[in-house]
């Protein structure tokens, strides 16, 4: 097995286990928006920090699940353009896509850990931590997205076939 069937091995294995880590995200945020709902119209007593863990849960789920979606090359494409090139344009048009994509990745790991560190000092009021943790996700899901555009540019320029996360 070379290190490239390793690294898109490691790498499918990653984007599957950042897919259950959404999946545990939504599935919490379901229920923490129904506890909150019941508790706000049916007890009238809306606990305050309801609203910033499904905010939390929100960003957790979008970050993870793009993450996953770049891995599986799932995210928007144009396919109908694509498919009207030649093969050796097609080639070029993924290339460019998956470095479009890894610099979209840099410019969201570089924001992210500057609001990071810029908002550390400050505290979420109704749960008492720190406002960085709500850009830990995107932090965690760039490097992922700069992970997997990597797998996809090395196994597309070495012609090699890629399992995708639920293969």
């Amino acid at each position: 097995m070379s290190r490239l069937d390793l690294f898109t091995a490691w790498s499918a294995r990653l984007s599957r286990w950042v897919l259950y880590l959404a999946s545990v995200c939504l599935a919490a945020l379901g229920v923490v928006v129904i506890y909150g709902v019941i508790l706000r119209y049916v007890f009238n007593n809306a606990p305050p920090y309801v609203e910033q863990v499904a905010l939390l849960l929100v960003i957790s789920v979008a970050m993870f699940g793009a993450a996953a979606g770049v891995h599986d090359a799932g995210h928007i494409g144009l396919d109908s353009v694509a498919k009207l090139l030649p093969p050796k344009g097609q080639y070029w048009l993924s290339a460019v896509v998956h470095v479009l994509t890894m610099l979209f990745a840099a410019v969201l790991l570089w924001g992210s850990v500057h609001m990071g560190v810029s908002t550390g000092h400050d505290t979420i009021p109704t749960l008492g931590i720190s406002e960085a943790f709500r850009y830990l996700p995107p932090v965690v899901a760039a490097v992922l997205i700069i992970l997997f555009s990597t797998e996809h540019l090395m196994v597309l320029f070495t012609a090699k076939p890629r399992t995708t996360s639920w293969n």
